[in-house]
């Protein structure tokens, strides 16, 4: 494969590089050493050593060679470095999707967002399988055999144009872009090309939004397409005023939430994950009369599933600490009569369960069937350990985060839960990120 290297700016441009410019004396940041990168870590990283070191370098596949400048040697356990020159390439490189991303420019000046954009889209599956898998290994001491599902319609495009909300942030100069990857510098960019048809219609590239912190684009499902515009002031005092109401249609069903609120990003994450959570729960163990708990859940797209599986009598309690989503949640929950959405953190929400529940009530609860689709961070010791003496007949868990996960799997595991079955779903083609659903029950 033909060597790939940033070409630097010509010093009559007056550009320094921003390396350059803020190493110290005795700093290795700025130098460029060679590196052989061994295998990818969490994170969108891969991984090399240098001298005894840990490197985590962006832009790059396990198995080159590449020179890298040092951005960061800032920590004693690990540096970072930015590729600027492939002297070895994989056979799974490929021109970056984004032109704006590519390792063709200066370091601070690609776009981030597109992490994975300059490996084939089989290998970038591959390579989040390996980060699962390895999770599980570290932290669950789990040896558990996952493949990464693509979502319908992805690889006939090649996992472009499924974004069907992008942030834009804004420069002090009114620039409006993405952030250049761990950094708040905003990159120009032309284009678009993880966004939807839609998206990449309706976004003002190329204006300049002064004042501005921040403009959302979001194209929906029922057509409409929005440009959100955030005030400086406004965020800062965050502050963020509803939207506009749109429609989104999974299946045969219709939700309506604020077009500023959370939904999933690819045009089909969520009919994706509505179908996986029906498939993932156990029939055989599910009991409609049961209080069964849909937990940060949204406006409801997963305690739907629940309803449209099991029929109208389905019970099912939907928690959500934002008000505007648990109005929406009731509205969409309301073909069911047992349904309900409640306003609360769901740590304080289970606390209070633990409290004041009766003994008919704990028993509900120990047929129940739990969903908990909890943020990035995972759902933690405290939910955990709520849960497991809640002692609910399964938990649904879907994760957008495998190291959260993997580490909440193990402390399920300690509290009495096994992992049952595990599927995992390439919902951001191009980036790091996947979408997985374990399903646990008590042990034995």
């Amino acid at each position: 494969m033909r060597r790939t290297k940033f070409q630097p700016p010509h010093a009559a441009s007056g550009t320094k590089h921003a390396a350059d410019a803020g190493a110290d004396v005795g700093s290795s940041v700025g130098s460029t050493v060679e590196l052989e990168i061994t295998n990818v870590a969490h994170g969108g990283i891969f991984v090399a050593r240098h001298e005894g070191r840990v490197i985590f370098v962006s832009d790059t596949i396990p198995g080159e060679r590449v020179l890298a400048r040092i951005s960061d040697d800032s920590h004693a356990g690990f540096w970072r470095a930015e590729p600027v020159e492939v002297l070895h390439g994989s056979t799974h490189r490929r021109a970056h999707v984004w032109a704006e991303a590519s390792i063709d420019r200066d370091p601070v000046e690609r776009a981030g967002g597109a992490e994975f954009g300059h490996i084939e889209l089989a290998h970038q599956r591959e390579l989040k399988r390996q980060v699962l898998t390895d999770a599980l290994s570290r932290m669950a001491h789990l040896d558990r055999e996952v493949s990464v599902e693509a979502a319908d319609g992805d690889d006939a495009v090649n996992g472009l144009a499924w974004r069907t909300r992008v942030r834009l942030h804004v420069a002090d100069d009114g620039t409006l872009g993405p952030y250049a990857a761990r950094s708040r510098h905003v990159i120009d960019v032309a284009s678009l090309p993880l966004a939807t048809a839609a998206v990449q219609d309706a976004s003002p590239l190329g204006q300049s939004f002064a004042g501005a912190e921040s403009v959302d684009v979001v194209a929906a499902g029922d057509g409409s397409a929005h440009v959100m515009v955030t005030p400086r002031e406004e965020r800062r005092r965050g502050r963020v005023a509803p939207a506009a109401l749109i429609r989104e249609r999974v299946a045969d069903r219709e939700f309506r939430l604020d077009a500023a609120g959370f939904w999933q990003v690819h045009h089909r994450a969520a009919e994706t994950l509505y179908r996986a959570v029906q498939e993932t729960v156990d029939g055989e163990l599910f009991d409609p009369r049961a209080a069964n708990l849909d937990l940060y859940g949204g406006v409801g797209l997963l305690a739907a599933a629940l309803g449209d599986r099991f029929g109208s009598s389905t019970r099912v309690t939907s928690v959500e600490s934002s008000t505007q989503a648990t109005d929406f949640a009731g509205q969409n929950l309301s073909d069911w009569v047992g349904a309900r959405a409640v306003t609360d953190r769901v740590d304080r929400y289970l606390q209070r369960e633990l409290r004041t529940a009766s003994a008919a009530e704990r028993s509900r609860m120990r047929a129940a069937t739990v969903i908990l689709d909890p943020p990035r961070s995972g759902a933690g010791k405290q939910v955990v350990a709520q849960l497991a003496e809640l002692h609910p007949a399964q938990l649904v868990y879907v994760a957008c985060d495998p190291v959260a996960l993997a580490r909440d799997i193990a402390l399920f595991a300690a509290r009495g839960y096994e992992l049952r079955s595990l599927r995992a779903f390439d919902l951001f083609p191009h980036t790091h990120h996947l979408e997985a659903i374990a399903l646990l029950t008590p042990t034995g």
